[in-house]
């Protein structure tokens, strides 16, 4: 990708659009990066970005910003239905995204992993698989680590692990990810896309471009990722937790195995896995395809497969207070997500849950809640409607606590409403952006609170 001597103008201050504009910056580009908030509600430090020579722009996004532009690069919380975005179009300017940008920046392959829930887990578990082959493997996207930075690190000869989300799709054209990993779809920021039809197809964007030569690898057991394999221009791998596959990669007698044009490989026993529940084999058997794939010899598969710990904010072990566990699920920021984590555990929970709500039907979560649920207490903006859902399908209403917009209370709640055999668990089923500025504080700021309870 040549920037030097363009006019481009990053839209969105964040992980992604600084990375961006100060890489634009470096390669010669005239940068200009813009936020709609105040400059007084940015949270990031922006003295780096100055000192680069990009050119700030904050508040009301006027059409103007586009004169002279050559490129227009979207953060991914930036939405291309926005009138500048629009208007970019109407101009014929190329707009782009940060992962795009990092797809042509990047001189070794990609293995891009996406889906509603699991993203995080596999895509740290296949950048540690990949690592054993290539040291220097980047690994970056929807993970919090900006992908360019990533792409020009892993530089020639090695590669690069994305976490892709359906936002960072939006304006991407070109991306082609040799390896690409669909974990499943379910309901999730339809107020984004605008429906359940349009979200997949920002899924399904990500393999759009495949040829012959790379390998698209599906969830068999989710319907709506087992026919992505009816679209699919690259070669299908499947995985599969619940059916003996007779190629991909599944579970068969207990061990994790991979089985591909002949060759059969046991990689690891599922009990030896250290992250717990059904969708972790899931995950763990998507990281194992993809590095297959993409070349990591079975015996290190398979070490590091067993060696691999809990991602921090999912189903992660905080501590054990008076012979209680305490699990961190903060990143289950909806119902699917959560619901995986209570199937993963036998009963008697303490569940914590509750957010800024996303308005998902609730029926599923809540009969899984009414069965393995002890206590339920609920926190922020959903707890009214949780509540609801909760009372409705027969929960006994002496066993839900309300601790409004608190999590200290809601920890206090439930140090005192537990006891052997319990378990607590923060999963909210929710985002957090009513009462953080992201489910890595909240879950942050339930760990400080659960370690202060040993003190």
């Amino acid at each position: 990708m040549v920037f030097q001597d363009k006019k481009v103008l990053v839209v969105g201050v964040g992980i992604s659009g600084n990375a961006v504009a100060k890489i634009a910056k470096q390669m010669g580009a005239e940068v200009t990066l813009s936020d709609s908030k105040a400059e007084a509600d940015i949270k990031y430090d922006l003295q780096e970005l100055r000192d680069a020579g990009v050119k700030l722009v904050f508040g009301k996004q006027e059409n103007t910003l586009l004169d002279g532009v050559d490129m227009v690069i979207l953060s991914p919380a930036v939405p291309v239905r926005i009138p500048l975005v629009q208007e970019a179009y109407k101009r014929n300017i190329e707009v782009t995204s940060e992962v795009e940008v990092a797809y042509k920046l990047a001189k070794s392959p990609i293995l891009a992993v996406t889906g509603t829930n699991g993203k995080t887990t596999t895509v740290t578990l296949l950048g540690q698989l990949m690592r054993t082959r290539y040291p220097n493997a980047g690994v970056g996207g929807n993970i919090g680590v900006p992908l360019c930075e990533e792409a020009l690190k892993a530089g020639e000869n090695s590669c690069v692990v994305a976490e892709i989300s359906s936002y960072q799709m939006e304006a991407s054209k070109d991306f082609n990810p040799h390896v690409a990993v669909e974990l499943n779809v379910t309901p999730d920021h339809v107020v984004r896309h605008g429906s359940m039809e349009v979200y997949q197809q920002m899924k399904e964007k990500m393999f759009a471009n495949q040829t012959k030569d790379d390998f698209l690898v599906l969830n068999y057991d989710d319907p709506k990722t087992r026919d992505m394999a009816n679209r699919a221009k690259g070669q299908v791998f499947f995985f599969s937790r619940k059916e003996a596959l007779a190629e991909g990669a599944f579970l068969c007698d207990g061990w994790l195995t991979i089985v591909w044009q002949g060759q059969t490989c046991k990689l690891c026993k599922a009990d030896e896995l250290k992250i717990k529940g059904g969708h972790n084999i899931e995950n763990a058997l998507a990281a194992a395809a993809a590095a297959f794939l993409g070349g990591v010899r079975i015996p290190k598969i398979g070490e590091t497969l067993k060696a691999f710990e809990p991602v921090e904010h999912r189903i992660e072990p905080v501590a054990t207070v008076n012979g209680v566990p305490y699990y961190n699920d903060s990143k289950a920021t909806n119902t699917d997500s959560s619901i995986k984590a209570l199937e993963s555990f036998d009963g008697h929970l303490i569940l914590i849950a509750g957010g800024d709500d996303k308005h998902t039907d609730l029926t599923e979560f809540m009969t899984l809640v009414k069965e393995k649920v002890d206590e339920l207490i609920l926190v922020g903006d959903a707890a009214e409607r949780f509540k609801e859902a909760a009372l409705s399908l027969g929960y006994a209403p002496e066993h839900i606590h309300e601790a409004g917009y608190s999590m200290d209370k809601a920890v206090e709640i439930a140090h005192q409403v537990s006891g052997i055999p319990q378990t607590v668990l923060l999963s909210p089923a929710c985002a957090s952006f009513d009462m953080y500025t992201g489910f890595e504080e909240r879950g942050r700021d339930f760990k400080r609170l659960v370690k202060d309870l040993l003190k």
